[in-house]
């Protein structure tokens, strides 16, 4: 197949949000898509929380796809953004598909970051960034799970290649760059140093923590169903690591997190997104 049909075959696609206050409640003052990266309307179970629901119509990545998203979240908003089925990134015919994501969080704005897990199937090339620039007190918190390969369905991440960076920034400086490549059949996936053969890896970040919210997190986190799960505490940077063989066991643990530190993050009891429920 020649080079133009096959890019005839994959999906561009660009999201730009913006959020903004309006004392009452935040909403969305800028929206501006191209291709398949869409949102559903905006819902407000808690008052000023904007609550978005982020779709992908395609419903799963192919190689050659190249998706980014562009939020912005003004002084003194707060929104709370999620999907509402898990990211599927397909068996690539060789070529990559990107996916970046570039999340601004001004001062005194709050940026809940909770996507469902990411399933990287067998054979797929992708790479993935997510860029997160915040303020001096901007708060964010977000996390990003990969499930690879389908176990449950006899397909195990044995070909493939993803590269995966997750980064926060404040005032345009390093908190914290965490970077990894995950390569079918490589030694990380079952060495005891790496993933010692768990089929799903998360990663949870939360900015403006102290130690004695570490210490809480500790003491009340929830056990993964035959996983792992750790806390750490770099600067004010709460980094949450877990490693387990179902999806919704480290959500559940990441979840679990985030209701134990919200209230005192945000002044805001935990409200889970309705989607979650379904």
């Amino acid at each position: 197949m020649s080079a133009m049909a096959l890019s005839e075959k994959s999906w561009k696609a660009h999201l730009e949000l913006k959020f903004s206050d309006r004392e009452d409640k935040t909403f969305i003052s800028h929206r501006k898509h191209q291709g398949p990266l869409v949102i559903q309307k905006p819902f407000y179970p808690e008052g000023k929380v904007c609550h978005v629901y982020l779709l992908h119509p395609p419903g799963g990545v192919v190689g050659g796809d190249q998706l980014k998203l562009d939020i912005e979240v003004e002084k003194s908003a707060h929104a709370l953004v999620t999907t509402p089925a898990a990211g599927k990134f397909y068996r690539s015919d060789g070529r990559v598909a990107s996916l970046k994501q570039v999340l601004r969080v001004a001062a005194s704005a709050t940026l809940e970051w909770l996507p469902q897990e990411t399933i990287l199937f067998s054979g797929c090339e992708v790479n993935m960034q997510t860029i997160v620039q915040l303020e001096n007190s901007s708060s964010f918190v977000g996390w990003e799970i990969l499930g690879l390969g389908r176990p449950a369905s006899g397909e195990l991440y044995d070909v493939g290649n993803t590269r995966q960076s997750f980064e926060i920034w404040r005032n345009n400086k390093p908190l914290m760059l965490d970077r990894a490549r995950l390569a079918g059949g490589d030694e990380v996936l079952s060495a005891q140093w790496g993933m010692q053969n768990y089929t799903v890896t998360g990663t949870m970040m939360v900015v403006n923590v102290d130690k004695n919210l570490l210490e809480r997190v500790r003491e009340n986190a929830v056990e993964i169903n035959n996983g792992i799960f750790s806390a750490t505490l770099i600067d004010d940077v709460l980094l949450c690591r877990a490693l387990g063989h179902q999806a919704e066991d480290i959500k559940h643990a990441f979840i679990h997190v985030w209701k134990e530190l919200r209230k005192d993050l945000t002044g805001r009891d935990a409200c889970e997104p309705r989607i979650w429920s379904t």
